[in-house]
């Protein structure tokens, strides 16, 4: 039985927040970074402040034992990188596709991500895509957006590869 359907019944069309289509939401380019900051921002926010979020799009939370993740099941396979998923998480920042069969060196190696840790135990890269500051009426937004791929012990043997999306107003 798919949930979808009944959560259209308990949550309209028009609950959802603001000029927000989830039909618009390219989950790939949101996590390889073709996507701009304000883009994903809109999205996060839908996602975070619209109860039925999830439901429209199809995705199952599953448990993380990582309080710093939010991990969902798609209803399709979704292809990044060349490769395929059906889990992603969120992290404060943005998406990440969990991914099996591929090393985390290899990965960041064929992204052109430099590492910061590279240990059998632990790896970290990130790659800055997008890093500018501009000013407006006085107010200076600076917009930051990279590429990371890691793995992390809540999730042995997979790696998380994905987007970090922040706007920093001053």
């Amino acid at each position: 039985m798919r949930l979808a359907p009944l959560l259209a019944l308990f949550c309209p069309a028009a609950t959802f927040a603001g000029d927000f289509d989830p039909a618009s939401v390219d989950l790939a380019a949101l996590i390889e970074c073709r996507a701009d900051a304000p883009g994903y921002n809109g999205f996060a926010l839908w996602l975070a402040g619209e109860p039925c979020a999830t439901g429209t799009l199809g995705w199952k939370e599953i448990p993380s034992e990582n309080p710093f993740l939010r991990q969902y099941r798609l209803p399709v396979p979704l292809h990044v990188f060349g490769l395929e998923t059906t889990a992603i998480v969120f992290t404060a920042t943005g998406p990440m596709a969990v991914l099996d069969g591929v090393a985390a060196p290899e990965l960041a190696r064929k992204l052109a991500i430099p590492a910061t840790i590279s240990t059998p135990d632990k790896f970290l890269g990130e790659k800055v895509v997008i890093d500018e500051t501009e000013v407006a009426d006085g107010v200076t937004f600076a917009t930051r957006i990279a590429l990371n791929v890691s793995t992390v012990d809540s999730h042995p043997g997979k790696v998380l590869a994905g987007c970090s999306y922040a706007i920093d107003v001053k």
